[in-house]
């Protein structure tokens, strides 16, 4: 007998069109193939690298990975043509059992750039497995007193593959008893049956055997069959029955044991023994079921004792069997389905597929640090996942595709503010309550080389007392870089220059590691007063970043240097003084001046001048001015005085120690009526006195005509740039106000009241008419070297050391041509009106002491044409601080020079802020002052020159 399983031809209809729009859908979002299941090793599946239009040449250097998820490898992607094809045996039944549709999902990775493709093969089922009854033979036993039409299940054969090749049709071996009942619709509703369609007689058949065959409809037909052995009994006529053949039941998975799941009602309508009904599951019931349930045998009630999982299986059909205890026992028979609930019982998995680290501190924003995959085997809300990271970093997820993130670079990266991020991707649920998983990675930043080193501050001054060791240390410059590693070894070195007619490098060096400056020779302050220069910080990035530090190394000045003498000779340097004394001279007249240079500055150049006492201790008639040099008389020269007057005078300097020079002078003492003689002997005796002060008058009037000439000449050239110059502010105007700053060092700015500047049609115009207040206070907020301000006393309340601007360099003194030098100098003194200060200067020789003087400045030479104005202590018109005397004459000349000081703002033509007068006017004033001079007055005078006309 054959029967075929027909269901409705509505529904399959609609599940065709279901699974139609679904592949659909799916083809339309991946790639897709297929392949039979059991296919050989090497079997083609399918052109990947050309689907997913990636180049074959590609594939190796993006590192091309297919991920199975799990299922081992199945299949695999030759990379030298692109093709996937079968590796191992593929059994669709294992990998998806009963399952409709059974798919291999593979995740295809790229790199440069990140891609991820996603492609589903499909295993199509060949019909490989034969319909399987749960036994060989069935035992079944039926009273003879049945009915007939009363129906006796049966359990259906099984089929592992699906579609056409798991229908099945049943065929029963012939008889005349039973005939069988196969269901149209679903099995879980009425299985299989016998149906009694002649009344058995135990008597004449106690037992009969037939033979159940199920065939599948795939190609070739594979059959299965099981022995039916009934055995009619006798009595019990009736059977237990339930009130319903299928009962569904739904619970939750991961229920505790002893769950209850349901309770069984099952009635038998005879009375006694063949009524007491015993419940239990059927005997062909998989051994799984009964690891998972109980059913009591009295009450007929069902309770949970394993682990329920819906991910294991998401219903459980359970058939339940009453027995009575008649004889023959009859059986009642239902089913019990079990669906079991879904509940949010995995959490999220995250798995970081790649890593991309460190991470260039100046990577471009977007730029992928991380591939993170999510699984969560949980389904509907339970398994919907969403993802977050770490709060206040420079990162964010970006999904890349199904269950993949991408972690990226937001903002942008700084190593030397943050090196190093700990960053947490949590990934949660949909559940209720929701499940939660963390991922910890450690991105590292790597440095680029994006700071240039920096030092403290933009500029260092060094102060280096002069003749050092050669070699020695005089500073060390440090510089520090934020970056890292080889970005921050930082190296040092010169910027080279020219100091002069010498490099650089031949007077310092710098160490490249340390930063330590060594002078590498002897540095001599007359020379060098200041050595301005670069030093370079130089990181080893790529490419080098560096930055400058200025030093300004001042040489401090020792009292390296002597006095030197100005005496009349070849070189001007050695042999003695000569002078001719009239015995007639009275007291406080000036005989002769001893003239010294010293090269140093400050203290250390500061001369002072000491008469040697005579041999024997006898008292000499001579004097020398202290700071002046000049040799006068103490008193009236008498006929006791020896004729023949030898005087050492000591020239000594300030510095420590003082160094010292001895000059010798020699005066010879003359009568009046003598002294022409003599000179005519000393001249050759040739020519009388007359006729030699003639010759020396014609000589002071050619040179003092010279001078006149050049300073007209000066004048003369200071007109005519002033009335070409522009209206504003040109090379020979008024500068701007500055300040006098005094140090150790010197003095390296302008007057803070005024500045005179006179310009000389020879060369560039000059600045070295210059008028300093002599009574400024220090520099507001100047430090010295030490750290402490500036003060203008010492500790011991000696004068300050004199500014080294009242000293002129060599080379100035070589190259000033018809420039006027006013000059304020002098020492440190107390008065009823606070602190004065008045400068030593070098005096001429002039008959007139009181009156104010013109002389060579300090250390000037010979032939120089630079003069200083000389005040005296008596003088009653003394020139207040940043003033400039109105007038000063030029010794041995007729001409007086006026100067005309205006406001800086005044309109007034300024060429002719110079003028000239007679001397002779001046002298009458003078000559009505000397009678009334005291003698005490005129030895008073004898240290200082005085000037009246101040």
């Amino acid at each position: 007998m054959l029967y075929s399983s027909r269901g409705d031809q509505g529904d399959r209809d609609l599940l065709l069109l279901f699974i139609i729009l679904t592949a659909w859908e799916t083809g339309s979002s991946q790639v897709h193939y297929s392949v039979l299941e059991e296919a050989k090793h090497g079997t083609f599946v399918g052109h990947i690298a050309q689907d997913l239009r990636l180049e074959l040449t590609e594939l190796v250097p993006r590192l091309f990975q297919l991920d199975s998820k799990g299922r081992g490898d199945l299949l695999e992607v030759n990379l030298q043509n692109g093709i996937l094809f079968v590796n191992s045996r593929i059994d669709r039944e294992e990998l998806c059992g009963r399952s409709a549709e059974c798919s291999i999902h593979l995740e295809v990775i790229v790199d440069r750039p990140l891609q991820v493709f996603h492609v589903e093969v499909e295993i199509k089922d060949i019909n490989d497995n034969p319909p399987v009854f749960p036994g060989t033979q069935r035992n079944l036993f039926i009273a003879e007193s049945r009915p007939l039409d009363s129906r006796f299940p049966l359990e259906g054969a099984s089929d592992a593959d699906i579609g056409e090749n798991a229908l099945l049709t049943y065929r029963l071996s012939s008889n005349e008893y039973f005939s069988l009942d196969v269901p149209t619709t679903d099995q879980q509703v009425k299985p299989l049956g016998l149906i009694l369609r002649k009344p058995l007689d135990r008597e004449e058949s106690p037992e009969l055997h037939l033979v159940l065959t199920a065939t599948d409809r795939g190609k070739p037909e594979l059959t299965g069959t099981v022995q039916l052995l009934i055995k009619v009994l006798d009595a019990n006529d009736n059977a237990p029955a339930f009130d319903r053949t299928l009962y569904v039941v739904k619970l939750p998975e991961n229920v505790p044991n002893a769950t209850f799941v349901i309770k069984l009602n099952a009635s038998d309508l005879d009375e006694g023994l063949n009524g007491d009904i015993i419940y239990s599951f059927s005997s062909d019931v998989s051994p799984d079921i009964k690891f998972k349930f109980y059913i009591d045998p009295r009450s007929g009630k069902i309770i949970a004792i394993g682990h329920i999982d819906f991910e294991e299986s998401k219903a459980y059909k359970i058939p339940v069997e009453a027995i009575d205890k008649g004889l023959p026992l009859l059986a009642g028979h239902c089913t019990v389905l079990v669906e079991v609930v879904d509940t949010n019982d995995f959490a999220p998995e995250l798995i970081i597929k790649t890593l991309w680290l460190p991470v260039r501190e100046d990577a471009q924003l977007g730029t992928i640090i991380a591939l993170i995959s999510v699984i969560d085997r949980d389904e509907g809300a339970n398994g919907k996942v969403t993802c977050s990271v770490t709060p206040h970093v420079p990162f964010k997820l970006v999904s890349t595709f199904k269950n993949y993130y991408s972690l990226v670079l937001d903002s942008a990266l700084d190593r030397e503010r943050v090196a190093n991020y700990e960053v947490v991707v949590t990934a949660r649920d949909g559940g209720s309550p929701s499940l939660s998983a963390t991922a910890s990675l450690s991105v590292e930043v790597a440095d680029v080389n994006d700071n240039a080193p920096a030092f403290a501050q933009p500029e260092y001054t060094v102060l280096v007392k002069e003749n050092n060791p050669p070699g020695c240390h005089i500073f060390t410059v440090s510089a520090r870089d934020a970056d890292a590693q080889e970005n921050a070894l930082v190296s040092y070195s010169l910027v080279e220059r020219r100091v002069g007619e010498r490099a650089l490098s031949s007077y310092v060096s710098v160490h490249a590691e340390s930063g330590k400056v060594y002078a590498l020779q002897p540095l001599d302050h007359e020379e060098l007063e200041l050595l301005q220069f670069q030093v370079s910080a130089r990181d080893a990035g790529v490419p080098p970043m560096g930055s400058n530090v200025t030093l300004q190394v001042f040489v401090l000045d020792e009292n390296d240097n002597a006095p030197a003498l100005l005496l009349p000779g070849p070189g001007g340097g050695a042999g003695a003084l000569s002078r001719l004394v009239a015995r007639s001279v009275g007291a406080g007249h000036v005989v002769a001046k001893v003239r010294a240079v010293d090269a140093d500055s400050g203290y250390n150049a500061w001369l002072s001048y000491e008469l040697q006492p005579a041999a024997g201790g006898a008292r000499s008639p001579f004097r020398v001015g202290l700071y002046t040099g000049e040799i006068s008389t103490t008193r009236a020269l008498d006929e006791a005085d020896a004729p023949r007057q030898r005087l050492l005078v000591l020239v000594k300097d300030h510095g420590e120690p003082a160094l010292t020079a001895t000059a010798t002078v020699l005066l010879s003492l003359e009568d009046s009526g003598q002294a022409p003689k003599a000179s005519s002997r000393a001249s050759t005796g040739a020519a009388g006195a007359e006729a030699a002060l003639v010759d020396v008058n014609v000589y002071l009037i050619i040179a003092i005509c010279a001078v006149s000439s050049l300073l007209v000449l000066t004048l003369l050239l200071y007109t005519a740039l002033r009335c070409s110059a522009p209206p504003s502010e040109g090379v020979c105007g008024p500068g701007k106000p500055m300040l006098v700053c005094s140090s150790a060092v010197g003095s390296w700015s302008y007057s803070q009241q005024r500045r005179q500047r006179v310009c000389s049609g020879e060369g560039p115009p000059k600045a070295d008419l210059m008028a300093f207040s002599p009574s400024l206070p220090p520099c507001p907020g100047f430090v010295d070297a030490t750290g402490d301000p500036q003060a203008t006393l010492d500790s011991s309340g000696k004068p300050r050391q004199p500014n080294p601007d009242w000293r002129y360099s060599a080379s100035l003194r070589a190259g000033m041509h018809s420039s006027v030098h006013l000059e304020e100098a002098g020492i440190l003194r107390a008065g009823p009106g606070g602190p004065d200060q008045q400068w030593p200067t070098v005096s001429s020789a002039t008959p007139e002491p009181e009156a104010g003087e013109v002389s060579p400045p300090v250390g000037a030479g010979v032939n120089s044409n630079s003069w200083t104005f000389k005040y005296g202590p008596g003088n009653p018109k003394q020139s207040g601080p940043g003033e400039l005397p109105d007038k000063f004459i030029i010794p041995g000349s007729p001409a007086i020079i006026s100067i005309r000081q205006e406001p800086t703002n005044s309109q007034i033509d300024k060429s002719d802020f110079i003028t000239f007068g007679k001397k002779e006017d001046t002298k009458k004033k003078k000559k009505k002052k000397k009678g009334n001079k005291t003698q005490e007055k005129k030895e008073k005078g004898n240290s200082t020159t005085d000037n009246s006309d101040q």
